[in-house]
């Protein structure tokens, strides 16, 4: 009899689906809108329904089904207890007990935070294949982290581990970040955070730069100005590479992975980022970690319900 795994991906906008064999061969992905009124109290029935639709499409028996990982933007423990999704308007409860009540039939489920499954997802059949440890690094709208040691999401106790964008980089920032501290890599590192740095790197000094026609940038017009050989725009990642750099020699002090894997928008400017981060993460990473790899992500928004059907694969 074949077995079936769904992996499920939840944003504030859509919630992804993916249906997989066993094997890990994705037959089927699609999306829902994700309905976050109410407190989001309809994002998992939403989602139980559409799953128990693709089975009948696939003519598809409850035991066929190995369970379902879901992956959530908000901390999740080891108990699959999620703590806060801010974009959903979730408070604390157990994911996998309310999944229980709306699948009975389906008791395996999983759920995780949604940038370590991506980083599980990358490792198994993305970026990081081949390899047995990662630390995914999301540079988006944020900065965003996964652990994967062994093959295993590492959560940690309150469900904080891989929030490496909150790191503190530079304790003289009088500017707060989203999360209300100050100097977190988020602002020097993100999308956002590297076009603020270069606005208060372009007043402070009269270098010129083709930055200075511009009535606004943004990070990718940063990048390819940078890789032209644009002065101003070489010191802007310089900065940027050194914060990240760090912040990865940091990192392999503790967890020493085989791969730091770089995703999310500002991962599609390529070797201007992996080879300016590569290089400040030699000159500060511990001697026997400087060998470490820095690799592109491959899946792209499909990584969190790859990673979300490994949860199950993996359990």
């Amino acid at each position: 009899m074949n077995k079936y795994v769904f992996g499920v991906d939840i944003g504030g906008t859509t919630v992804k689906i993916g249906f997989f064999s066993a094997d890990g061969t994705l037959h089927e992905k699609w999306e829902i809108p994700t309905r976050t009124e109410n407190g989001g109290e309809q994002v998992l029935p939403d989602v139980a329904a559409s799953i128990k639709e693709a089975m009948a499409r696939h003519g598809v028996a409850a035991e066929q089904v190995e369970g379902i990982g879901i992956a959530v933007p908000g901390p999740v423990d080891a108990e699959n207890t999620v703590y806060k999704c801010v974009n959903l308007g979730w408070g604390v409860f157990n994911v996998k007990e309310r999944m229980n009540e709306l699948l009975p039939e389906i008791p395996r489920v999983a759920a995780g935070n949604d940038a370590n499954v991506a980083a599980l997802g990358e490792l198994w059949q993305g970026g990081g294949q081949g390899c047995r440890s990662a630390v995914m690094i999301t540079l988006g709208t944020g900065v965003g982290g996964g652990v994967v040691l062994d093959g295993q999401i590492v959560a940690g106790h309150n469900g904080g581990a891989g929030e490496i964008g909150h790191m503190t980089v530079n304790p003289a920032e009088t500017v707060a970040c989203t999360c209300g501290k100050y100097g977190c890599l988020e602002q020097y590192a993100s999308a956002r955070g590297i076009v603020h740095m270069a606005k208060g790197m372009l007043a402070d000094c009269d270098t010129p730069s083709a930055l200075r026609d511009m009535a606004d940038f943004t990070s990718k017009e940063i990048c390819e100005l940078a890789a032209a050989g644009d002065a101003m725009a070489v010191a802007i990642m310089e900065r940027f590479g050194e914060y990240l750099g760090r912040v990865m020699s940091f990192i392999s002090c503790t967890v020493d992975p085989d791969v730091y894997i770089i995703g999310g928008g500002m991962s599609r400017a390529g070797r201007i980022v992996t080879d300016t981060v590569l290089r400040y993460y030699r000159k500060y990473a511990f001697h026997v970690s400087t060998g470490t790899g820095v690799a592109i992500a491959k899946l792209g928004n499909d990584a969190g319900i790859y990673g979300s059907a490994k949860m199950i694969l993996n359990a």
